[in-house]
């Protein structure tokens, strides 16, 4: 069973930064690819980026492309997502998700297991 912690949201202005980690137990970060997926309230989960099991390719959504940076540490088991220039719009819970395959990384389905979320809320 692998478990998936996201951290590092919390409350900022527009304009600001965050960073958010989703580190792993139970099994190791480098044999998968890991995506970033947010959601607002009322609103669907949507992908916003994706990382593949070799940090050799990654894909973002258009909306936080140029502003948003994921990365990995397998050393440290952990994916980063450096997010910049925050909108209020970037408001959600997001979530990292853990998938076997570097394919269909901009679906919810392509993702075998989930974490519980970290909350980013962005002021005007």
């Amino acid at each position: 069973q692998v478990e998936l912690v996201e951290s590092g949201g919390g409350l900022v202005q527009a304009g600001g930064s965050l960073r958010l980690s989703c580190a792993a137990s139970g099994r190791t970060l480098s044999s998968y690819a890991v995506g970033w997926f947010r959601q607002a309230p009322g609103k669907e989960r949507e992908f916003v980026a994706a990382v593949s099991w070799s940090g050799s390719m990654t894909e973002y959504a258009s909306s936080v492309k140029g502003r948003f940076t994921i990365s990995r540490d397998n050393t440290k088991n952990t994916v980063y997502l450096q997010m910049n220039s925050l909108k209020p719009e970037d408001t959600a819970v997001y979530y990292c998700g853990i998938s076997r395959t570097d394919f269909g990384l901009g679906y919810f389905g392509s993702y075998d297991y989930w974490g519980q979320g970290t909350q980013v809320t962005v002021s005007s």
